[in-house]
């Protein structure tokens, strides 16, 4: 037994070279996912080879990292713009790939120690730390914008202006960010897997956390894999099957998770201007392309698309009691009822947070002359999506016990049907 856990057979399992191959493993699968989206969005025909550069941007975001706009059109013009938006197909890959390579040499095992654990995490976190140096490093570029044969183009040349746009990663910024998205992805990936070990000192708490985190974590891909679905049928009966693609290459998420919390009751704000847009769903599109901020809720869906988009509450009324059902069958059937609906409560506040989060999105670019305004309506525009926090929050404690309630009911029953469990 000593010989089989010393120092020695530990490392050879998971030492540097496995650590090596689960960080090229899941830079290269996020690489290709982001990749195949860029190119279905039309990024390859981006002027000057630009597509690498875009590239390891849209990595560098994937995992939370800040990459800045910043524009020059001589001293009689100006450019401004910003960019806050995670691709999050690309995240959710690069999640999934981490948390599996994380755990597979860990597999088998009842117990591991925390200083074990402690150095398989920190010898991923180096090699990741140095992934992440580099793609900062190559993730800016810079584009000259064309003015055209309209005011704009005369304008430009009259004044003898020529402006660029162009884009830099913040290295230390997206280091520091990146590390803790490294650190969430490895803790969510202890806490959801039943055959990971943990630290005999958190035994006690596995019993409550880990069937609440993989209720959650099942819960986020069902609506992937529906949100998937959808856009499949969608690119097959109503066309522009490229576009589609590269929405679900790039954020599926971005969709799905908000269309979550839509379904609860909750109201994301925003506006769309510009020739920029929201390519899926096309309602959405609609109902922001105002010229104040608009809200996106359930009466403004059913408002502008009809009363198919009930369907989002629908959802919830059965995903939310199959999540405390999944949760309520993983835990020891000595847990009471109410423990579970407090339990299923407090985690999907937390999955709301995390939506509302992660999936806001803020993209604006433009570009004055002589001070006078926006130029160019093919040229600026604007992107705006966030989320009132506070109301999805608390929309989340109220459905949370209801559904923990329901679910953990009908877990209840099918034990008894089947003869009854013992406390495990």
């Amino acid at each position: 037994m000593s010989a089989r856990t010393s120092s020695g057979p530990v490392a050879s399992r998971h030492g540097w070279a496995h650590a090596l191959v689960t960080v090229l493993g899941a830079l290269a699968a996020m690489g290709a996912v982001a990749a195949l989206g860029l190119w279905a969005a039309g990024a390859a025909d981006l002027p000057g080879g630009a597509f690498p550069q875009v590239l390891a941007a849209t990595l560098v975001t994937a995992v939370g990292g800040t990459v800045r706009l910043s524009g020059d059109a001589g001293g009689l013009a100006g450019t401004e713009g910003g960019l806050s938006v995670v691709p999050l197909s690309v995240t959710l890959t690069g999640a999934l790939a981490v948390g599996w390579g994380f755990l597979r040499p860990l597999r088998h095992r009842a117990v591991a120690g925390a200083p074990e654990l402690g150095w398989w995490a920190a010898r991923i976190a180096v090699l990741w730390l140095l992934a992440l140096v580099g793609l900062a490093l190559a993730a800016r570029h810079t584009f000259e914008i064309p003015l055209g044969d309209g005011p704009l183009g005369d304008l430009g040349e009259l004044f003898g202006f020529r402006p660029v746009v162009g884009f830099a990663a913040d290295v230390p910024l997206t280091a520091l960010i990146g590390l803790v998205w490294l650190a969430g992805v490895l803790l969510v990936a202890l806490m959801v897997s039943r055959g990971a070990p943990l630290p005999a000192e958190l035994l006690r708490v596995q019993a409550s956390v880990r069937p609440a985190a993989l209720a959650m974590v099942r819960l986020l891909l069902a609506t992937v894999v529906i949100a998937l679905v959808v856009a499949l049928v969608v690119a097959a009966t109503r066309g522009h099957p490229v576009e589609t693609f590269a929405v679900i290459l790039l954020g599926l998420p971005n969709v799905a998770w908000p269309a979550l919390t839509v379904g609860l009751g909750a109201t994301w704000e925003g506006r769309v201007e510009g020739p920029f847009g929201l390519p899926m769903p096309h309602v959405l599109d609609e109902v922001l392309r105002t010229p104040d901020l608009s809200e996106v809720n359930l009466g403004t869906l059913v408002e502008q698309g009809g009363a198919q988009w009930w369907w989002l509450l629908a959802a919830d009324a059965v995903l939310l009691p199959a999540a405390a059902f999944v949760m309520a069958a993983l835990s020891p059937a000595r847990v009471r009822v109410w423990q579970h609906a407090v339990r299923l409560a407090v985690a999907l506040a937390l999955t709301v947070l995390m939506i509302c989060l992660t999936a806001r999105i803020s993209a604006r670019i433009g570009m004055s002359v002589l001070g006078i305004g926006d130029l160019g309506e093919g040229f600026s525009g604007e992107v705006v999506l966030a989320p009132r926090l506070w109301s999805a929050l608390g929309l989340a404690l109220l459905w949370g016990p209801a559904a923990g309630f329901a679910g953990a009911a009908a877990a209840r029953a099918v034990r008894r049907r089947g003869g009854g469990a013992a406390d495990r």
